[in-house]
């Protein structure tokens, strides 16, 4: 069976314990925390379906039934916002349930993000696919997803959306090394390496990887003969630097303004951010913020 030409499935690892955000997250996915007023992780699922990818593989853990719950649909709470009128909010709690499809898989232990990926393995077949880490909220247009669709349908390669950071910062990340190839598109390299978390003075560049691939099934047996690291996890980093022995990777500089929401600080950044794109907050809470700049100086 040949594979697939088109990306129709993206994979959400979810199963961190997000001790970043303790005790918030004690008993409640770091994924659910809201940024306005909507879970971190639906930016991300609404990002896949605006790039044509209905989908959903969410990879959960033990205490993660919030994330299932949220995704499903709930005829109780619409019932009881119809009989009260609020008709535009039922409707608004229903859409993202009725754009998508769901498929849920446990990973048993957070083993690392490879290992997250090939948990999912059973589930992608043989045809190429797309991870989404829901802490990397990006604002785009046209999505970062589909933009980086566009790149994988012109090289016929793994793709990983790659973000220019400053070199003290490179040691957070999977760095690569790589040529540009204009031949597929501006802002498109063809990598010759992937460290993962370098050392600053280690780093073959200031391009990271960020929380968006596109990835083709060969990545699995990849994963398989990647050894585990220091940690013991599976790093997808790792695995791709297997891959790339066999195969040209590339990697894209998305067009959008990401926010990494995986720590407290960005948080709070995404949570002004799209609280400024709401019409109805932007100016009382641009007022509020200016006001409390007032009182601190």
């Amino acid at each position: 069976m040949g594979m697939s030409s088109t990306v129709r499935k993206v994979v959400f690892p979810a199963a961190g314990l997000g001790t970043r955000f303790l005790p918030a997250t004690k008993a409640q996915p770091k994924e659910m925390l809201p940024l306005v007023d909507k879970p971190t992780i639906q930016y991300g699922v609404e990002e896949a379906v605006q790039s044509g990818v209905p989908n959903i593989i969410l990879v959960t853990g033990r205490g993660k039934n919030a994330i299932e719950d949220h995704f499903d649909v709930s005829k109780e709470l619409e019932s009881f916002l119809e009989s009260r009128g609020k008709r535009d909010l039922a409707e608004e709690v229903r859409k993202i349930s009725d754009q998508i499809n769901v498929s849920y898989v446990r990973q048993g232990e957070p083993l690392g993000l490879g290992h997250a990926v090939l948990v999912a393995e059973t589930l992608i077949g043989n045809e190429p696919f797309a991870v989404i880490l829901a802490d990397d909220v990006i604002d785009a247009t046209p999505p970062a997803l589909a933009q980086m669709i566009g790149v994988f349908e012109k090289a016929g390669g793994p793709v990983l959306a790659v973000e220019r950071v400053p070199m003290d910062q490179v040691s957070n990340y999977g760095v690569i090394a790589g040529v540009p190839a204009p031949e597929v598109g501006t802002g498109v390299y063809r990598v010759t390496d992937l460290v993962e978390k370098p050392a600053r003075e280690d780093a073959p560049s200031d391009l990271a990887i960020i929380g968006r691939y596109i990835l083709t099934p060969d990545i699995f047996p990849a994963l398989h003969e990647t050894a585990k690291d220091k940690s013991g996890e599976i790093q997808l980093t790792n695995g791709l630097r297997q891959l790339l022995q066999s195969r040209p990777i590339y990697a894209y500089e998305v067009d959008g303004v990401r926010h990494d929401t995986g720590n407290k600080l960005g948080f709070l950044k995404a949570t002004v951010y799209f609280a400024m794109k709401r019409p109805e907050l932007a100016a009382p809470f641009l007022a509020y913020l200016r006001e409390v700049v007032k009182n601190r100086s």
